[in-house]
């Protein structure tokens, strides 16, 4: 899924200075720079009179700034070799993920992520933490045509934002992003179940119409498969769930186009006549679940 330019900016990416407990775990790291791939720049001497860990991260956010992003990871993994146990070395584990993101290398970033949160679950940028992590998983969403395994992961990471960071602003982004992978599921649901029609497998259709109903009440898609239904009903002659169907149809959704198709299609076949007129529309439309719960 492309990258929203909406993307709320990071409050951690904006600060040069973030004050974090210190953990000793950090002088495990890896003397191999993931910016190299050979760890040369670590190998060098280096004379920690020469830069301070501030002047280091202060190198790394400039050069981020200018998007030079391998002068940026480097500076930042100078932090966590030269310093493991300075607060900077804890904002550069962070900078590196958002690096990482920033290069669309989102493997690479969540993993960076993952280590962040297992090592720094009381930091002050734990939220934009899990809410980058979650952007990781959201921007991988491949078309409909595709395997919706990164939808389910993305829709994952992002419910934990909402569960553990209720009030925050990134809740409030992810809680729309989960509205739009929800749809975006419907969406695959709905491909499926034409195929399906399309192949004469009625059953099978139904079956993945009836589940965007029934799971996806709040996408677009809701009336389409409706429609669908109430189609599928009428091949296969039961008009009367095809009449109960379109009923549930006009009465969520009495303005569509789906239900001028339904109710088009009962006309033709002599389930309604003109003389009937279309069914009256409720007065408190949207009452999907229970209208269809007490019609079936």
């Amino acid at each position: 899924m492309a990258r929203s330019a909406a993307v709320p900016v990071a409050p951690f990416a904006a600060r040069l200075v973030v004050a974090v407990g210190l953990l000793a775990s950090l002088g495990a790291c890896s003397s191999i720079s993931p910016w190299t791939g050979k760890g040369e720049d670590l190998q060098k001497p280096f004379d920690p009179t020469t830069q301070t860990a501030e002047q280091l991260y202060s190198n790394g956010v400039d050069a981020m700034n200018a998007r030079n992003f391998q002068t940026a990871g480097r500076q930042f993994d100078m932090v966590e070799q030269t310093y493991p146990y300075s607060t900077w070395a804890v904002n550069a584990q962070l900078m590196q993920g958002f690096l990482f993101y920033q290069m669309n290398m989102y493997t690479d970033a969540i993993g960076a992520l993952d280590r962040f949160i297992q090592l720094h679950p009381a930091h002050r940028d734990i939220a934009y933490a899990y809410y980058l992590r979650a952007l990781c998983f959201y921007e991988q969403i491949a078309d409909i045509k595709r395997d919706q395994h990164n939808t389910q992961e993305a829709i994952g990471a992002l419910q934990e934002v909402v569960n553990r960071f209720p009030d925050s602003s990134y809740a409030r982004d992810a809680k729309l992003k989960i509205d739009l992978a929800r749809d975006h599921l419907a969406g695959k649901e709905m491909e499926i179940g034409r195929y399906y029609e399309r192949q004469h497998l009625y059953t099978a259709a139904i079956g993945r119409f009836q589940r965007v109903v029934d799971d996806f009440q709040t996408t677009n898609h809701v009336a389409e498969a409706l429609h669908r239904l109430t189609e599928i009903y009428l091949i296969l002659g039961l008009p009367e769930q095809a009449k109960r169907t379109a009923a549930v149809l006009g009465h969520n959704y009495p303005g569509s186009e789906w239900y001028e198709d339904s109710y088009n299609q009962l006309l033709a076949v002599g389930e309604v006549t003109d003389t009937q007129g279309k069914p009256e529309p409720s007065q408190r439309p949207g009452l999907l679940s229970r209208t269809w719960r007490s019609i079936f």
